[in-house]
């Protein structure tokens, strides 16, 4: 990430922080949520709109959710405590965890120890495998997105494929998945890789042109999406609040299943940090962390 950047969201973190837990007794009693803006900010709002409302009954603390501008800004608004629970991708995860040291990943959908990627082009195109994409233009998703950007790229390169030499120019960052498909369908680029939830559930809805745009490959399975929490979130909350975040992250299924339907899921499940290491070795591999 550039210097400057990092910095400038560096700042906006600590302002959000001071402005939402600034001082006083009730900063103790506040849990603070946020997930990585991988959709579009209405999508988003309704999701932790029900939410929040649903932590803070089961917890009996107020909870409150924090918008992100990008991936990086959540994981720096978690380093920087402006939020203690964060919903990230598999990379954005690792990140966080390392950047807050006892910090654990509590639970996932069943999907996210089996998720994929798709990659897209345009219709018309002959274009049938990943070999094939050499010479066209291409988008990924968010720079630190594991289905958007880490996973295609670990496996475009696999395939033979250097995104970076071997494309018609640079790869494009749309920052987000639904913008990825759009940005293939509107003919912007000619191919792109994507989240499959996210794709699979703009087909359900009747939100993609499909005479214009479909998957050519889809990738092997990787472990994807996770709550993550503060690893000193017990010092505000009390000896064994992690687990009652997990227990009512799992008691959603029954409680509150609408509240599910937002995160495409069914259920969330338990889960543990070990899962997350092929990725950070993939991440590491290709210098996207150190």
């Amino acid at each position: 990430m550039n210097a400057g950047v990092a910095t400038a969201l560096a700042a906006v973190a600590a302002a959000i922080f001071a402005s939402s837990c600034g001082g006083g007794d009730g900063s103790e009693h506040t849990l603070y949520v946020a997930g990585i803006p991988d959709q579009n900010a209405t999508r988003l709002a309704r999701r932790y709109d029900g939410l929040t409302e649903y932590l803070a009954r089961q917890l009996g603390v107020d909870v409150q959710y924090v918008p992100t501008v990008d991936y990086a800004a959540t994981v720096i608004a978690f380093k920087q405590d402006a939020i203690q629970l964060g919903w990230f991708g598999g990379l954005t995860g690792v990140m966080a965890r390392r950047e807050v040291p006892g910090s654990v990943a509590l639970a996932q959908r069943p999907r996210d120890r089996a998720f994929r990627s798709v990659f897209i082009v345009q219709s018309g195109l002959d274009v049938d495998e990943l070999g094939e994409l050499k010479g066209l233009t291409f988008t990924f998703g968010s720079e630190l997105s594991t289905s958007g950007h880490l996973m295609p790229r670990h496996f475009l390169l696999m395939a033979g494929v250097d995104p970076d030499t071997e494309l018609r120019s640079l790869p494009n960052f749309s920052g987000s998945h639904d913008k990825t498909w759009k940005l293939v369908e509107s003919g912007a680029f000619q191919a792109g890789a994507l989240n499959q939830a996210v794709w699979e559930a703009a087909i359900t809805e009747g939100r993609v042109d499909t005479s214009k745009v479909g998957v050519i490959h889809i990738t092997p399975a990787y472990y994807d999406y996770n709550w993550t929490i503060r690893g000193d979130v017990e010092k505000r909350f009390g000896a064994g609040f992690k687990e009652w975040v997990l227990q009512a992250l799992v008691s959603a299924e029954t409680e509150r299943p609408e509240i599910l339907e937002l995160f495409s899921a069914d259920r969330f499940i338990p889960t543990e940090n070990a899962n997350y290491g092929a990725i950070q070795d993939v991440a590491e591999a290709l210098g996207i962390i150190e």
